[in-house]
């Protein structure tokens, strides 16, 4: 398998789309992956301790091959004609979404999620991951905002990127764990349960107090 095979598939592992982490307390024989997102309160070298952003505490096995993606920012004009992007949006009554955050996929993911789908980041989110096909300015109700036409195999959407709406890239951390992994880094978590333990699989973690926008 070629490096960038290997690259893509650990990045995508990091971002694939999963469920709250109260979905653990529902039971069950198959339980699928869950998302938690919050603040490292404890780690060390078998396990991690995450605050969820609803306040509840998960206590996660942490396995030796755990895929940790950083998740840095990026200027609006990272987003180019042809990008492939993740838009995390709200929809709109005029038919467009208005975005809350947008990830510029590294190239070796281009493709990863490809489509429209509900997003659980908040009430009626959606996440549009397609190329831009058109790059504009925004209208004029959205000074300094850019207008991205985002196209992918089943259809496209209009998406308005307002000025100061977070715009982040993702990379591979798993050289750097030791730096980003500690107490009070901002994280988002994907865990299944495992021999009854949760048990996380990847983490997309912010530098310095950053927090990853998805």
């Amino acid at each position: 398998m070629s490096k960038a095979k290997v690259l893509a598939l650990s990045l995508a592992a990091a971002a694939a789309a999963v469920l709250s982490a109260s979905a653990w307390a529902q039971g069950g024989a198959a339980q699928p992956p869950v998302r938690v997102r919050g603040v490292i309160a404890h780690v060390d070298a078998t396990s991690l301790t995450v605050k969820d952003r609803s306040g509840e505490v998960v206590t996660m096995v942490r396995p030796p091959d755990l895929r940790v993606v950083e998740v840095l920012p990026v200027t609006l004009g990272a987003i180019k004609p042809n990008s492939f992007v993740g838009a995390g949006s709200l929809p709109q009554p005029d038919g467009t979404q208005r975005a809350v955050e947008v990830l510029v996929f590294p190239e070796a993911m281009r493709g990863t999620g490809e489509g429209f789908r509900p997003w659980d980041y908040m009430p009626n989110g959606t996440m549009t991951n397609a190329t831009v096909s058109a790059l504009a300015a925004a209208p004029s109700s959205v000074p300094g905002g850019r207008k991205l036409v985002l196209r992918y195999k089943d259809g496209e959407k209009t998406v308005i990127v307002p000025r100061g709406t977070p715009i982040v890239t993702f990379k591979p951390a798993q050289d750097d764990q030791q730096a980003l992994v500690v107490q009070g880094a901002k994280v988002v978590v994907t865990a299944q349960l495992k021999d009854g333990k949760p048990t996380a699989s990847s983490m997309l973690v912010g530098r310095n107090g950053f927090t990853p926008p998805m």
